[in-house]
């Protein structure tokens, strides 16, 4: 049986380190931006989703353009691609969709463009390697430190990301445990995904795959700023102009969530996962005391179209209470780290069988 977590790991970083990483995760971007404009084409219906075909057409040119190590160029390539594909896969389905782009602040590392340690990673950067140091709660028994001491849970890769001043690395873990005592009929059913929400990434997989907030911040503030200008002009015109705002800003989040909730579903297929796992949206509140009622209703919508959505695919969407960590579900055994919920970090989740 396999279980798997994502540590959100924070990072003491040494001096004189932080522009190396802001310039190495620049670059990470151009290529994967870059990738993605050759592989989307434009509107004309053609687009490459094949990350072979990629690599061969770009690889040299972005090799070229950087100061990345070939591994982080490559992955900035399959990032890409990755991302065109499911685009390609919502057009498919008669979905309204555009040619992805990456603006967060984030690079893809795996075992050969990082080496993870259990106090420590070093990362390749566009001038050699700098070493970091895990910030770590003192408790062994709370995340992450509970998972990056275990001998038994293996990195697999992360996401080096930067937020609120402060990088972080979303680690993907995975322990593998005998099972010759799990029917072979269940044994398919070993593996869930757990969603965490947050206000810096709307959502969080225990994947380590992770889906940034800025798009729908950004407008959230823009809709804002042009209804509170409509509301100091007082006119009924402007009054009518409020509500359509409010309807467009309906739809643009409507066609995001839309996008996130099968972008998800994909994630859980493709890891063979039988459920998707969010903690209980009725202590959202408790959990993420800076989520605005935009978040909220945001979180509760993403819930109801991965719901329905999940079923297509057989994959069972559940909810679990994070206020109860010391209570197991029927399914699942849960631990979340109320202190570190508002920055996104992932719930910490396993199948039981």
């Amino acid at each position: 049986m396999k279980y798997r977590r994502t540590a959100v790991i924070k990072l003491d970083t040494p001096d004189g380190a932080d522009p190396l990483l802001q310039e190495t995760v620049e670059q990470f971007k151009h290529c994967a931006n870059t990738a993605s404009e050759w592989c989307w084409h434009g509107d004309d219906g053609y687009h490459v989703t094949s990350k072979a075909k990629a690599e061969r057409a770009l690889y040299d040119q972005l090799k070229d353009e950087t100061d990345l190590t070939a591994n982080l160029v490559q992955k900035g390539i399959r990032r890409a691609v990755e991302a065109v594909k499911s685009g390609v896969e919502r057009l498919n389905r008669g979905e309204n969709t555009s040619q992805p782009y990456f603006s967060a602040d984030s690079a893809v590392y795996d075992k050969r463009s990082a080496t993870f340690h259990r106090d420590r990673v070093s990362l390749s950067t566009i001038d050699g390697r700098i070493e970091c140091d895990y910030i770590l709660p003192d408790d062994s028994e709370t995340p992450p430190t509970k998972y990056v001491s275990d001998e038994d849970f293996e990195f697999r890769m992360a996401h080096l990301q930067y937020y609120d001043n402060d990088w972080y690395l979303h680690a993907s873990m995975r322990k593998v445990e005998a099972d010759e005592e799990i029917p072979e009929s269940e044994s398919k059913h070993s593996t869930v995904l757990g969603v965490d929400l947050g206000v810096n990434n709307l959502a969080v997989a225990s994947t380590g795959r992770f889906w940034s907030a800025d798009e729908i911040n950004h407008w959230r503030r823009e809709y804002e700023k042009r209804r509170g200008s409509l509301q100091r002009c007082g006119s009924r015109y402007a009054h009518e102009n409020i509500e359509a705002v409010g309807r467009k800003e309906y739809r643009r989040f409507e066609i995001h969530l839309h996008t996130l909730a099968n972008e998800l579903i994909e994630e859980a297929v493709e890891n063979d996962c039988s459920h998707i796992v969010f903690e209980d949206l009725t202590y959202i509140r408790e959990n993420i005391p800076e989520a605005t009622w935009q978040h909220v209703w945001a979180f509760r919508r993403l819930y109801g179209y991965v719901e329905y959505k999940a079923d297509e695919y057989g994959v069972e969407v559940v909810r679990v209470d994070p206020r109860n960590t010391s209570n197991n579900a029927s399914t699942c055994e849960f631990t979340h780290d109320r202190a570190t919920a508002a920055t996104g970090d992932s719930l910490e989740l396993h199948y039981s069988m």
